[in-house]
Parts: structure tokens; C-alpha cells; sequence
């Protein structure tokens, strides 16, 4: 028997359809082996040993795993091609005991396809000692900042506080960004147009003010109404003429195919999928044999990808919205060009095709449909516009102006047709040099600049990727954790805001662990993971070198730091259960209402109004109040807890069952019945 282990059961499940008799393909359900969850795991004496251990709930899978490695003659160990898979692969060998190299094969593949499978079967390698010390690097490194550094916030802030290397960063933008809309003043400018039409015809069009004695206007030059109503004055009895014509063939290129980066952020601003979603999609595409490996920086394309594009291009659309050769794009930085960018694994596979049989979901269909037209449309010809700009002459009584109106219309759709993007098209009337034209009216407009936005999943995905912070595996979770660890949360247009323990703990870091939220050494360690995953250097030298200085400012500011205050303050409320006044007090998801009679009574309330102001269906005294669970998801409960146990996900509504008088919920899709036994549903008009 022949054995390969992969490190996802979908993955492998994927993997049999194209193996032959006698294979068996099994999964390791993820890492076999890391540091322990319940102590700090690294021997700092001895060059940051490890000390790994078996995951708990790995062990019985370990278990049929050994069993299976004695019976096979042939090992193989097929997990992802990155840092990550390259450690799950080596911590396999070490738990498997396949201590002898020659007991085992390593294969990569970035695809799951029948023909990527046999071509990595004919060159199977050893394990890439260099991408598995990348991966302990990083995750000794977030190990010692996370146990380190967390305790030193838990004795100056608030027990249950947790930090950590790449996430503070990402919390450090989101409150520097809101300090930025804090201090910004906005500005008052002013824009006129001109409504301008030609004699005999009725077609208005706008041209916009430019130029003022042969000087641009720039964007603040008008500082206000004043200012505008003196070129407007001036503007009474002036006459319009054309001073030039300019028209020419404008085009535009597609965009390359999806990294993970780019396709976290469309994904966002198309669909608004968070990027843990959007990357857990991606997996089960890749996972089924959808599309190549979603964990990459790389926008290289194999000969075969293009030659599939071409080939679904002319034969489906035609020979002219092929680009005429194949399009090869090349991404900045450091990046694993053996790696291909996010594409279909078929590109005759459309997403037409695959919805017609039934074969994905509907999210993932969306997301497949996403990163199949972006890879057809990179391999299309550009759009072509027709464009034209026309200057016009206004001689006022005491200076001359210059309005510019500009026309587009699309004139072949190219790569548009496959993956549409916003453009605006504005048709202008045919108009020749020295041509009089009729104003209509002059349009003056007040205007204030903006400040910078907050930033959303895309911009702060993008604003990590630029900076150099993290990878492509690691955006994903670094937003998620944030979120989680209820240092940053989203606002009613779902753009980040850092919450106000998110404020707190950032301005500690910064202020006294300056390196750790430092976004260009957060950066230039990025770059020595890099080069460590390359050969380039070596691991324990790079820890060393953070740890030591890191080791040194952490003890002296256990002395020189002291507890932030949180000072409890007073309220007229009163205790339910014990009658003593209630307080508010800080805790690691910010302030809450808690008794001062603590810990012999612990009764706490939210801040926030939370009551339904409905009573429990099930004790009829208490109100039902909207609650969080300890995983931070909403739910549904009664004032009086412990003393009364209902409980519901769906939100409440003041109504009972017609049929079994429980008490109604509201859903997405419209009113149900809270009971489970009962059937009753109220659709939704939607």
C-alpha cells in the first residue's frame, strides 16, 4: 500500500479521485505538533529551543496515522506549499517517527488537479529545512511577545489582556487613522462649471473651471463664497469660445489575477466578505480543486493557465478580445515566484458552468466567479475609449478663464466584457477651434475637504500589505484576533474604530515598548523571516537580536510603569441580588456596570441599554436582555440568571405563537417560533 498524508480530509478526500488502486490518502486534520497551550514552551538557555508537544485533539488521529505508516510501503507527505505546510510536514515526520529520509517522500502541488498530482509525484524532494525554521521563527517570536508582554498589560491595565506582534501593529493604524479624523480641520474651497450648449441645439454639456490668467486653479485656490461671487461677476458678459480640440483613442489594461491580498480586498468590496470568510471559501475551492493555492504573494502564471485562457477566450468570445500574446505580470517585493497567483484550475470551468450543475454554494460560487474573471480578463485585450478634451476661452472684464470639459465613450469592451469595472461615459457634442458657444448658467459649488477615512477589511488589508507587515496567510487572522481581543470594532458603515481599551493598550505600547508597534521594524522582521525561509540568515540569530533589547526594556518598565488608572466610579443604581450600589468598572471588553459588593456578589450589567424590554417567556418576572457570549457572539437571555435559564439566539419579539404560545424570534428570513418542535414561520415580505 501506498500512503499519502495531506493535511486537510477535504484535501484528501479531493486527492483519492485521481489516485490509482492500492493509495490511501489520509489527513493530518492540520499541525500535529506545537507548543504547549498552558506554559511558555521555549527554552531561552538553550537558543530558543522548542519544546513541542502532541495536540490534544490530534492524538487520536495520530494514533490511525501510525498504524497506517507501519502498514504502508510507500510514504508520502503532500501538505501545503508554504512555511506552514512545510511545518506540519516536518512535524510529522518527528511524531511519525520516519527518522530515516529515505523513509518518506515530500511532494508539492499548487493545484488539485490529475496532471499537477503526477507531475509532482516525478520530482519529489526532502523537506526545505529553510521554510520550516521561517515557520518556527515566527511562531517563537509571537510566542514570546504574546506570554511575555501580556502579563506586563494585565498588572498596568486589566486582567485578561493580551498582545501581540503583527496585531498591535494593525491596532496601531486604526488609532493613529482616528487620531488623524480627530485633529482634522476641514477646509472650504469652491468649484464653478459652465452649462454651455451650441447655437441650434439643445444638448447641454459641463465644463469645469481650470485655468485663471493662464494659471491652473487648484483645488483650494477658491477659498470661499466671496471669492467664487467675484468670478462670477466677472464671468456676467463674458463670451464662450472654443480654444481646443483633443481627441484621441484612450486604453485601458486589465488587472493582473488575485493574490490573497487583492483578493481579501475585492472580496470585501464587492461582496463585503470579511477576510476570514473570504479565506476559508478560498480553502474549500482549493480544497475540492477549484482553484490553485490561495496562500500567495506571487502573480506568476504556468505556461498551461495561459494557454487554457487563451484557448476559452477564442473560442467563446473571439480572436479580438484575446490580448494577441500572452500578458505575464510581476509582483513587487520578495515573493515566491514558484508559486502562481489565485486562479482557476480549469479555464474553460466557468462559473455559469459550475452554478448549471449544482456543484458549489452560493458563497462560494460567488468567490470562484471572482477569481475566474479576473484571471480570464487578465489574459484579454484592453478597452478601448474614444476621449476627448476641449478647452474654452472666456474673456471676463478683468481676467481670462479657461473651462475644461472632457467626453468619454467606450469603444470596444475588451476585458470589460468578462470583468466589468466603473467607469463613467460623457458624450460631448462635435465641436471645432474657435467655435462660439452659449452659456446656460454658471454653477458655483461649496465644498469641504474630508479627513482620511477609517479604514475598512480592504484599505487596512492594503495598508498591512504596503507597509511590509505580515504575510499573506497572516492578514486573515490578524483581523480576526483584533476584532476578537475587542481592541478595534466596526461602525455603523462597517469601517474600523479602535474601541476604548484598543486606545488604551495602544498608547502603552507606544509609549513604552515603541519597537513592538513600530511599523518599519515590525517590517524589517518580516524581511529577516524572509530571508531565513531563503537561507539567508539564520533563525536563532534573529531571535536573539529582538530578544535581548525586547528582554531588557520589559524588565525596566515593570519598575518605571505604573497602573493605569481606572478609576471606579460611582452611580445611583442599586444592586438587584444584594442591594449595594452598583459601580462602573474596566474590564477587558471595556466598561461595564458591576457590583461594588465584589467578589461576594458578582452580579455585572452592560453599559449599554440591552433591554428588550419583553418579559421571559419562560419566569414571566425577568426582562429579556441581549447578551454576549465568552466567544463573543450575541445571544439572548434573562435578567434573572442563574436563577432562570432561557436562553435564545434569535432575537425576541413581543408576540407568542398562534399554535403553541411560545414566544416568537426574529430571523433574517422573516418570524419563527422560538420552540423547535413547533413549525410555525412567519416569511418576511422580502
Amino acid at each position: 500500500m501506498k500512503l499519502i498524508i495531506v493535511e486537510s480530509p477535504t484535501k484528501a478526500k479531493t486527492i483519492s479521485k485521481f489516485l490509482g488502486s492500492g493509495w490511501e490518502a489520509l489527513s493530518s486534520y492540520g499541525h500535529i505538533r506545537d507548543l504547549p497551550q498552558k506554559k511558555f514552551g521555549i527554552d531561552l538557555e538553550k537558543d530558543f529551543e522548542p519544546q513541542y508537544t502532541i495536540v490534544p485533539k490530534a492524538k487520536k488521529n495520530l494514533d490511525l496515522l501510525k498504524k497506517a505508516v507501519k502498514k504502508a510501503d510507500e510514504i508520502i507527505i503532500s501538505t501545503d506549499p508554504d512555511r506552514e505546510g512545510e511545518a506540519i510536514a516536518w512535524h510529522l515526520t518527528k511524531a511519525l517517527g520516519l527518522k530515516n529520509e529515505d523513509s518518506y517522500q515530500r511532494i508539492v502541488f499548487h493545484e488539485i488537479t490529475k496532471s499537477a498530482i503526477e507531475e509532482a509525484m516525478k520530482n519529489p524532494r526532502k523537506i526545505d529545512m529553510s521554510l520550516v525554521d521561517a515557520q518556527q521563527a515566527r511562531r517563537i517570536l509571537d510566542r514570546i511577545v504574546g506570554y511575555k508582554l501580556s502579563p506586563f498589560l494585565w498588572k498596568k491595565i486589566v486582567k485578561g489582556l493580551s498582545a501581540g506582534r503583527v496585531q498591535s501593529v494593525a491596532v496601531r493604524l486604526v488609532c493613529d487613522r482616528e487620531e488623524e479624523i480627530k485633529k482634522f480641520i476641514p477646509q472650504e474651497y469652491w468649484s464653478i462649471a459652465a452649462l454651455l450648449f451650441k447655437t441650434g441645439s439643445e444638448n447641454k454639456f459641463e465644463a469645469m473651471l481650470s485655468k485663471k490668467n493662464g494659471k491652473t486653479i487648484a483645488k483650494l485656490d477658491i477659498k470661499n463664497k466671496e471669492e467664487a461671487g467675484l468670478i462670477l461677476k466677472d464671468l456676467e458678459k463674458a463670451g464662450y469660445k472654443v480654444l481646443s480640440v483633443e481627441a484621441k483613442e484612450t486604453k485601458k489594461n486589465p488587472l493582473p489575477p488575485f493574490t490573497t491580498s487583492t483578493i481579501q480586498q475585492e472580496a470585501w468590496k464587492k461582496f463585503h466578505l470579511p477576510s476570514k470568510m473570504t479565506m476559508g471559501l478560498a480553502q474549500q475551492l482549493y480544497e475540492n480543486g477549484y482553484i490553485t493555492y490561495h496562500r500567495t504573494d506571487s502573480l506568476n502564471l504556468s505556461e498551461s493557465a495561459l494557454a487554457g485562457a487563451k484557448n476559452f477566450i477564442v473560442g467563446q468570445l473571439g480572436q479580438n478580445y484575446w490580448a494577441g500574446e500572452y500578458r505575464r505580470f510581476k509582483a513587487k517585493g520578495l515573493v515566491q515566484e514558484a508559486h502562481e497567483a489565485i486562479r482557476p484550475s480549469a479555464a474553460d470551468q466557468s462559473p455559469e458552468q459550475l452554478e448549471k450543475e449544482g456543484k458549489l454554494s452560493g458563497s462560494q460560487l460567488k468567490l470562484y466567479g471572482l477569481i475566474w474573471r479576473r484571471f480570464i480578463a487578465s489574459q484579454m485585450s484592453q478597452a478601448v475609449f474614444d476621449s476627448t478634451a476641449v478647452d474654452i476661452e472666456a474673456a471676463g472684464e478683468s481676467a481670462k478663464y479657461i473651462f475644461r470639459a472632457n467626453g468619454q465613450i467606450l469603444k470596444f469592451d475588451g476585458f470589460l466584457k468578462i470583468y466589468p469595472l466603473k467607469f463613467a461615459e460623457a458624450q460631448l457634442p462635435v465641436l471645432t477651434e474657435g467655435e462660439t458657444l452659449n452659456l446656460s448658467e454658471l454653477k458655483p459649488e461649496q465644498h469641504f475637504t474630508q479627513p482620511p477615512p477609517r479604514y475598512t477589511e480592504a484599505s487596512l488589508i492594503k495598508a498591512l500589505e504596503e507597509n511590509g507587515i505580515g504575510r499573506p496567510s497572516t492578514y486573515a487572522p490578524t483581523l480576526n484576533t483584533v476584532q476578537t481581543r475587542n481592541y478595534i470594532e466596526k461602525d455603523e458603515n462597517k469601517r474600523f474604530k479602535p474601541t476604548e481599551m484598543g486606545g488604551m493598550v495602544n498608547n502603552l505600547l507606544v509609549s513604552h515598548f515603541p519597537q513592538i508597534v513600530d511599523i518599519k521594524f515590525t517590517a524589517k522582521m518580516e524581511e529577516d523571516l524572509d530571508k531565513i525561509a531563503e537561507a539567508e540568515k539564520e533563525w536563532v540569530k534573529v531571535l536573539k537580536e529582538f530578544y535581548d533589547p525586547f528582554a531588557q526594556n520589559l524588565k525596566a518598565k515593570y519598575d518605571e510603569v505604573a497602573k493605569t488608572e481606572l478609576a471606579e466610579s460611582a452611580t445611583d443604581k442599586i444592586c438587584p441580588k444584594c442591594k449595594s450600589p452598583i459601580i462602573i468598572k474596566m474590564g477587558r471588553f471595556g466598561k461595564f456596570y458591576a457590583c461594588s459588593n465584589f467578589p461576594e456578589c458578582k452580579h455585572t450589567e452592560s453599559m449599554k441599554d440591552n433591554n428588550l424590554h419583553i418579559k421571559c417567556p419562560k419566569c414571566k418576572e425577568g426582562d429579556i436582555i441581549k447578551k454576549m457570549s465568552k466567544r463573543r457572539k450575541p445571544f439572548y437571555g434573562c435578567s434573572k440568571w442563574p436563577d432562570c435559564d432561557f436562553a435564545a439566539w434569535d432575537e425576541p419579539i413581543d408576540k407568542f405563537c398562534p399554535e403553541c404560545k411560545s414566544i416568537l424570534v426574529k430571523t433574517k428570513k422573516g418570524i419563527k417560533c422560538s420552540n423547535k418542535e413547533c413549525g410555525y414561520k412567519e416569511e418576511s415580505e422580502k
